[in-house]
């Protein structure tokens, strides 16, 4: 076959577009710090890179709802030791009033100091999260008591008090954030105002009243324990918590590691390689520059 000048020039030119197009590719992927800039780069990476934002996307917002997990055990948790402390103060008061030596003015300031601690179990019974009940089940908008301290009914709507409130902190995992407390306050409630009512009553000055008040420690100590007891399931809960959120930030870690693998560029090798194709380009100009014939036109020039 005989090789004509046109075809020499031809293919120069072909070589040389395919050469300032290696170059254009190396310097995208340098000034953009990424291997694929666009998925005809390399269609493989391409959607391993979907994939990997896929799974990103999902741990950040697994780690939002973890932070929400969080806000709600961490207040249940403080809640319920605020119920403790007022209930070891009912026992306190208990305890002294149940001294005979006390005298009518002692137990009336003995049970308003009391009657201020239910009101105030109350309230904490109506703690919120941002503008969510903690303690009010699936009924989130509700609170537990009404402004006159009465308990709403449990269930209205296809909603409970007693129901979970559950939040998904990993694919297929949800975890139970609410604490059913209903019957709690409750229980505490009652005990309350059986003391209130015994105190309220006339003190005989013989052992019945006595008697009474000492058998009533024995209810508060019962439903102290249950505090206890919600707070230990509480703790358990926190500890969960912590370790999915450990989970959460080595999967992280995880795939934002093998995204970089996939899609990151090796500086170093696209430098040198860069150099090299600039090295391969100046030959060619040079070698073209040969091939070229000259025309008449670079004699009159």
């Amino acid at each position: 076959m005989r090789v004509t000048q046109s075809m020499l020039s031809s293919n120069m030119l072909r070589n040389l577009n395919s050469s300032y197009s290696k170059m254009g590719k190396l310097q995208e992927q340098l000034t953009s710090g990424s291997k694929i800039n666009r998925p005809s780069d390399d269609p493989v990476a391409a959607i391993k890179g979907m994939g990997y934002r896929t799974d990103l996307n999902k741990v950040e917002q697994f780690t939002r709802n973890m932070n929400q997990v969080n806000s709600w055990i961490d207040t249940t948790d403080e809640s319920l030791g605020q119920v403790s402390e007022a209930l070891k103060r009912v026992q306190e008061l208990v305890t002294q009033a149940a001294n005979d030596t006390n005298g009518s003015d002692e137990r009336e300031k003995i049970l308003a100091e009391i009657s201020q601690i239910k009101a105030q179990i109350k309230d904490v019974a109506n703690t919120k999260v941002g503008d969510e009940y903690i303690f009010s089940g699936t009924k989130t908008q509700s609170p537990l008591y009404d402004a006159n301290g009465n308990m709403i009914p449990a269930t209205t709507a296809g909603t409970s008090f007693n129901a979970d409130v559950k939040i998904e902190v990993f694919d297929g995992i949800q975890l139970n954030v609410n604490t059913d407390a209903v019957q709690l306050f409750k229980d505490i409630e009652d005990t309350l105002t059986s003391i209130e009512g015994q105190l309220s009553a006339e003190p005989g000055g013989d052992s019945d009243d006595a008697t009474e008040l000492s058998s009533l420690l024995g209810d508060i100590q019962a439903v102290y324990e249950d505090v206890l007891a919600e707070r230990a399931e509480v703790g358990a809960k926190q500890n969960r918590v912590e370790m999915m959120t450990n989970r959460l930030s080595i999967q992280e870690i995880n795939v934002k590691e093998q995204m970089s693998n996939n899609e990151d560029v090796d500086y170093a090798a696209a430098i040198t390689e860069m150099v090299t194709q600039e090295s391969i380009h100046q030959a060619a100009l040079s070698v073209g520059a040969n091939i070229i014939q000259q025309t008449l036109v670079d004699f009159i020039r």
